[in-house]
């Protein structure tokens, strides 16, 4: 994996990957907007969206020079997520998903965090959600669990190195989160972040996580 070339040199690059969630991104991109640290890039990448996503981003990419929008077929969201990595120029790399948004500090508090401990690489952090949500374990498919004891790979942090010596995200129906901090903790300082809680999750209908979750009930419920 490679970057692309282009001059311009944000502090940190946040990747949102969206597929058919125009009416979820505007929250998400005027909290970006609403950060009390400003050095950033947002890469916006469309999975192969057909409904008003570019009409909702269009207005921000008329507007705001640090705002990027790139388009692709679907191809589901692994791609998405690494086609953002390679189109990113920041020193650290950071996600957002679409239906998702930030408290204000949050870029500044872990950005500082970073600065703080230099010799990190990657850290994943704590979030917000005022649902108690249960997914599918990664591990045990079959087993549902919290998801704060889960790996949540938009509250990722880390140095730009880290995205592109893994190679980015392993194309994964599920899990590509889990797969990656396994990796990275191989070979890289992780750290687990238990607060601030500044990453608003929110989960949507037609997540990934939801559907995969509904599925596993729907298996649990049918073994018993």
């Amino acid at each position: 994996m490679s970057p692309i070339n282009f001059d311009i040199n944000p502090e940190i690059s946040i990747i949102v990957c969206t597929y058919n969630r125009a009416h979820y991104l505007n929250k998400g991109i005027d909290s970006v907007l609403n950060q009390t640290f400003t050095n950033w890039e947002l890469v916006i990448v469309d999975d192969g969206s057909s409904d008003q996503t570019f009409a909702v981003v269009n207005p921000y990419l008329e507007k705001y020079n640090n705002i990027r929008y790139l388009k692709h077929k679907n191809k589901k969201q692994c791609y998405a997520k690494n086609a953002g990595i390679q189109a990113s120029f920041g020193k650290y790399l950071t996600f957002l998903d679409s239906d998702d948004a930030y408290k204000p500090n949050h870029l500044e508090s872990r950005l500082q965090y970073m600065k703080a401990h230099p010799e990190i690489d990657l850290i994943e952090g704590w979030f917000f959600s005022e649902d108690n949500i249960l997914v599918a374990d990664y591990y045990q498919s079959d087993k549902l669990i919290n998801l704060k004891k889960c790996v949540l790979g938009p509250t990722f942090f880390g140095k730009r190195k880290v995205f592109f010596e893994l190679q980015g995200f392993k194309h994964m129906i599920y899990g590509e989160d889990t797969d990656l901090w396994a990796r990275a903790e191989k070979i890289f300082k992780t750290e687990k972040l238990k607060e601030p809680e500044t990453y608003i999750y929110t989960r949507a209908e037609t997540s990934v996580s939801k559907n995969f979750t509904n599925d596993s009930t729907q298996n649990l419920s049918s073994s018993m």
